[in-house]
């Protein structure tokens, strides 16, 4: 059973190809600039022996149609996918379903416009997002199709966690509040977290920490999201590589008096101009360390910062959960920066958080512990597998027609 994963961007496509007979990958790539003069795409793909092979050229490609072209191309020269047919299905990374979408669904005709019902929360993203979804229809007509949505995982937050404290009236008429992303990634995370502990999901209460150039913390009650860092958009919550995170939003409007700034300049400051990068000029944790070490007053704070706000969070979501299994890092930063998790972990041991050193400065790969003898709390690094846990979903609902989601009186998918 082959399941393409595709990670549709404005200008990019990102895929990886599994055999889900053993959840193995068999290829993967990114197309990148697309539409742009100059372009450029990558494919690494395993052969039978099981060696793996990369190919990286400069290649133009004119829009998304003729770079999912070459993708299905590519993989028939591996001799990985020859006919479309072959696929079990395709699943698609979708930014936002807003209220329409409470879990993955095959998509249609119907699905197709209630994610474009979705722009408005997600301008940047679900144009991006619905452009891969189209063309690949049109390449496998035939193939089952499955959006997986990044902000699904957190619609199980109650409305005292969900709403913002505004007039009622801009969540009736305008769905204005709290979705939470990076909702794959902490769902897939909580799983693999409770099978290494050996319980089921719904016997823990854990808090994951998905940290790299987006970042997001989620606590998790039994298997269920019931608060995020992250609200109507990605903007909240953490210190980020770009944005700012948690802001006094009067801050906007002092821009917009003071500086004369409008609001597209105001939201490219925040989005894009902030977080890391605007406290020190460098968005790559691993280039702020070296910053810091060679005594760069700027990276040291971009770096203390980025992890007290991470503590502040931590501390609140104990108080949320009440009682927590585990303290879970994913993520490029939280997977490989032992630092930055010995400084988040700094001060909390009389919350029952420790971590020891020597495990926690190991280059084991794959799930493992890191808290100290005595630690009430289990410290885990849980690499994450967005793809995979799209693969899974998709798989899911490919073998199953009744699955298929039922449009309700309202528009949602249920």
């Amino acid at each position: 059973m082959k399941i393409l994963v595709l990670n549709s961007g404005s200008s990019s496509v990102k895929y990886r190809l599994f055999d889900m007979t053993a959840e193995a990958v068999l290829a993967s790539g990114l197309i990148e600039r697309i539409g742009e003069a100059e372009g450029h795409a990558r494919h690494r793909y395993r052969d039978p022996s099981g060696a793996w092979h990369e190919l990286s050229q400069d290649r133009r490609f004119a829009d998304h149609h003729e770079a999912i072209r070459g993708l299905f191309s590519d993989l028939a020269r591996s001799g990985l996918v020859t006919r479309a047919c072959e696929l079990a299905g395709i699943g698609h990374r979708v930014v936002h379903g807003g209220e329409a979408f409470r879990e993955p669904v095959l998509i249609d005709e119907a699905v197709i416009e209630a994610i474009r019902g979705q722009i408005p929360l997600a301008p940047l993203h679900n144009p991006a997002n619905l452009m891969g979804i189209e063309v690949a229809r049109t390449q496998c007509p035939q193939t089952p199709q499955v959006a997986v949505f990044d902000t699904a995982f957190h619609h199980t937050l109650p409305p005292e966690a969900s709403h913002y404290a505004l007039p009622a009236d801009l969540y009736t008429r305008h769905r204005v509040r709290r979705y939470g992303f990076h909702g794959t990634s902490h769902a897939y995370v909580g799983k693999a977290a409770a099978r290494f502990l050996g319980q089921p999901p719904q016997a823990l209460n854990l808090i994951t920490l998905h940290l790299g150039n987006g970042a997001s913390a989620t606590a998790i009650r039994a298997g269920r999201s019931v608060d995020t860092s992250m609200g109507m958009t990605p903007l909240e919550g953490l210190v980020m590589g770009t944005r700012c995170g948690d802001l006094d939003p009067s801050i906007v409007f002092y821009l917009e008096r003071a500086l004369g700034l409008d609001s597209s300049r105001i939201e490219q400051i925040l989005n894009h101009e902030s977080g890391l990068r605007g406290l020190c000029g460098l968005n790559d944790m691993r280039e702020i360390h070296k910053a810091a070490q060679a005594g760069d007053r700027r990276a040291r704070l971009a770096i203390e910062m980025f992890c007290y706000r991470i503590r502040k969070y931590i501390g609140a979501y104990l108080a949320v959960l009440g009682q927590v299994d585990a303290l879970i890092f994913t993520a490029g930063i939280g997977e490989h920066d032992a630092g930055i998790r010995a400084q988040v972990c700094t001060g909390l041991a009389g919350l029952g958080i420790r971590i020891d050193p020597a495990r926690n400065t190991a280059t084991e790969s794959g799930t493992r512990e890191i808290q100290a003898p005595g630690s009430g709390i289990r410290v885990l690094v849980v690499p994450t597998d967005e793809e995979l846990e799209i693969a899974r979903q998709t798989r899911a609902l490919a073998r199953s027609s009744r699955a298929v989601p039922e449009v309700g009186h309202n528009g949602t998918r249920t």
